[in-house]
């Protein structure tokens, strides 16, 4: 009988939907022995040691190296519990006929919601009013607003369009930069699509949702900072490796930024240590923006769908990073 490993720590040992759709598939369920698994802290030996006798992973953020997938031969599926998947070598999988599944459709609403909240946070200045007067303070400090407002989407897929419809309902222009974004969407929302200098100078907000890539990597660093309008906000929660953390501290610390909102950072966890923590004009949260009493539970199904799917021989569609495998993957019984 096949074993799935349940990697994510928030899907540890919950009697959802997903163990279920597993469970009739046909799989065993295992949980690392390390609860902490997806945040990489023993490196390669310990995910080599965790996927022995393995043959699916609902996936978190661990790292799926070549090493990694070379020393576990009985792996046949890679579900990525969401829709990043830079922890996984997509090519080396495709070496080992190892398809690579997101849940495209699970998690984009909660995302959008966490940005708001994050945009609020760092508007209103929930955070730093909160300690303030838990201490005895009283501040006073005009927050901004963000009704009329205008927002930058970088990224219009399925969760930048989430946020653009938020944000429309909220009041607030919204502009996006966007490869191939969809014509409808963008008329029915009034979206202004702009390319990503006029997106930096234009915005009171600027939100990423795009894929960590070799071409979006650090791209918002000191020249995008500077481009931005002064007093305006950064919001990232799609991937920390977009961004130039010690030209972001800047931009805030000179107050060319007014704040920023963080789900995501370069190193994950984030050392204490690090100087953006030392910031007043910053939020930050531990890379839960995806993950909701919902959408952990969508994720969850999507992906157990997508591995019990691919057991039965039938192709998840649209589900598939590495498509190439379509028409070649097999799943020998007894893996």
């Amino acid at each position: 009988m096949p074993t799935c490993l349940i990697v994510p720590e928030s899907m540890r040992e919950v009697p959802e939907r997903y163990v279920d759709v597993l469970r009739e598939a046909g799989f065993e369920i295992a949980y690392p022995k390390n609860p902490e698994l997806a945040r990489n802290l023993g490196g390669e030996a310990e995910l080599i040691d965790e996927l022995q006798g393995i043959s699916a992973t609902i996936a978190g953020s661990e790292g799926y190296t070549p090493s990694v997938l070379g020393a576990s031969p009985q792996l046949r599926v890679i579900a990525r519990a969401g829709v990043g998947y830079d922890g996984v070598n997509v090519p080396a999988a495709t070496e080992h006929a190892i398809p690579v599944t997101i849940t495209p459709t699970a998690n984009h609403e909660a995302v959008a919601e966490m940005t708001l909240a994050l945009m609020f946070a760092a508007c209103r200045m929930i955070v730093s009013n909160d300690k303030q007067v838990r201490v005895g303070n009283w501040p006073r400090r005009l927050p901004l607003a963000t009704r009329g407002k205008t927002i930058g989407i970088f990224g219009l897929g399925r969760i930048g369009s989430s946020l653009a419809y938020r944000a429309h309902a909220l009041g607030m222009h919204v502009l996006a930069t966007e490869k191939f974004p969809n014509p409808e969407f963008v008329r029915a929302h009034k979206i202004e699509l702009v390319e990503l200098n006029q997106l930096l100078a234009q915005s009171d907000v600027i939100s990423i949702h795009a894929p960590l890539t070799d071409e979006t990597r650090g791209l918002f660093n000191a020249k995008a900072f500077a481009s931005m309008k002064p007093g305006s906000i950064f919001l990232n929660t799609a991937r920390g490796g977009l961004m130039v953390e010690a030209d972001l501290y800047q931009a805030l610390k000179s107050g060319h930024l007014h704040s920023a909102g963080l789900d995501v950072f370069e190193q994950e966890p984030p050392s204490a240590d690090n100087p953006l923590f030392q910031l007043d004009n910053l939020v930050v949260s531990p890379h839960i923006a995806g993950a909701d009493e919902t959408s952990l539970v969508a994720m969850g199904v999507e992906a157990a769908e997508c591995i019990a799917a691919l057991y039965r021989s039938s192709w998840p569609e649209g589900a598939v990073v590495n498509d190439t495998l379509k028409g070649s993957f097999r799943w020998e019984r007894g893996a």
